[in-house]
């Protein structure tokens, strides 16, 4: 039987069914999904559970809310895991989100 899970992360502009990438390997498929907002977050979940999905894992930039939104729609279909940063790192995220956000802000294209 093959493990199936699934790793979302924010990315402009990305189409979540062309863009991701599946990596299959020892008997576990890896399938690495890009959503535009993370509001489209909940839908693109239950889409890859009803593919045989039995984990997500949410980046660190998806908020707590996002993440609750996530395990609502699932429904326990799947086990649903957030990644968070440790307070050592708390400094650096919020500076790389503060890049991040002007960059789009500015309207700068993904791939620039």
């Amino acid at each position: 039987m093959t493990m199936r899970w699934a790793y979302l992360f924010g990315q402009p502009q990305a189409d979540p069914s062309a863009d991701r990438i599946v990596i299959e390997r020892a008997g576990q498929r890896t399938i690495l999904v890009p959503v535009p907002d993370e509001s489209e977050a909940a839908g693109v979940a239950v889409e890859l559970v009803d593919e045989g999905v039995q984990l997500i894992e949410l980046c660190g930039g998806f908020t707590v809310q996002d993440a609750a939104r996530v395990i609502d729609a699932v429904r326990g279909r799947a086990a649903v895991g957030h990644v968070t940063f440790g307070l050592e790192s708390v400094t650096a995220a919020a500076a790389y989100k503060e890049r991040f956000e002007a960059q789009y802000d500015a309207g700068a294209s993904p791939a620039s």
